[in-house]
């Protein structure tokens, strides 16, 4: 089983610009979710949005192709995918020949489906494959930026003295009907499990139950200050901590991270099913 100190990360890394799969690096999910409580079927839906800045291949006459790529892997799968290692996959491309846009969509959905379902280092049949869209030159002008939308905590003049998580600021005012709220901040701070290095990101909770109190809610998000964890395993955690210390009836919570090495990851969360939000960038990303 992949450990992240395997990795690259925090390492001098060879960067091979003709196609090998073999560079993408899974972790498996299970983990970490057991360290918040969940040891068979999560109590969420969603998936790990994924946008890469920096995709580029050859045609086969060797002229350079540049776009954007987006990937949606479902949460359901049993691996993460390190993303210094889908950074150096991606390199991978840049002196390879592809026939057209359908052949390097192909590749990329098959190369990475493998690995987000690989177990015990062994491919296996996978239930479902991940979703892969490519933007080219033309469709750039088209991307808009758009921050989540919510009630935004910020705003709140709070003392804030805690920077490792701590569920315990997180309540509630019982005895009254449920709400419904949006709400947002973008203090959002954390730090890669592996080099340290920070990793700053926007984060939207939505949810139906008991209020929760806003100044709670706040401080709670920002004792992630110094904590060492990936994108996707604070956004589960964040998940958790809400869901068993609030009990709503319903919930929901999407972050957006700043990109790092071309590429951003934003992962969702959601108790019931419902459609994933649209991967649109932030001002920050």
């Amino acid at each position: 089983m992949n450990t992240p100190e395997q990795s690259q990360l925090g390492k001098s890394s060879a960067y091979i610009d003709q196609l090998d799969a073999s560079l993408l690096f899974p972790i498996p999910r299970m983990g970490k979710r057991a360290e918040i409580g969940i040891t068979s079927a999560p109590p969420f839906f969603g998936a790990d949005m994924w946008t890469a800045f920096e995709l580029s291949w050859l045609n086969l006459r060797g002229k350079p192709q540049v776009a954007l790529a987006h990937f949606t892997i479902p949460c359901e799968t049993l691996n993460i995918v390190e993303s210094k290692s889908f950074k150096l996959y991606l390199n991978s491309f840049n002196n390879t020949r592809f026939a057209n846009l359908d052949a390097v969509k192909a590749c990329l959905r098959a190369d990475i489906t493998e690995a987000v379902w690989r177990t015990d280092g062994e491919p296996v049949q996978a239930p479902a494959s991940i979703g892969v869209s490519i933007l080219m030159p033309e469709q750039f002008d088209l991307q808009p930026i758009h921050e989540l939308d919510g009630l935004n905590l910020d705003r709140l003049d709070i003392e804030c003295t805690r920077y490792t998580p701590a569920p315990e600021l997180l309540t509630v005012t019982p005895d009254e009907a449920p709400v419904s709220e949006v709400f947002t901040s973008n203090l959002l701070k954390s730090n890669c499990l592996v080099t340290g290095q920070p990793d700053w990101g926007s984060v939207q909770i939505s949810y139906t139950g008991d209020q929760i109190e806003q100044g709670g809610l706040l401080q709670y998000l920002v004792s992630y200050r110094n904590h060492n964890e990936f994108h996707e395993q604070c956004v589960e955690r964040i998940f958790m901590d809400i869901w068993t210390r609030c009990k709503p009836l319903k919930l929901a919570v999407y972050a957006r991270y700043t990109r790092r090495g071309g590429l951003d990851i934003n992962p969702f969360r959601t108790s019931h099913p419902q459609t994933l939000p649209r991967n649109i960038r932030t001002a920050r990303q």
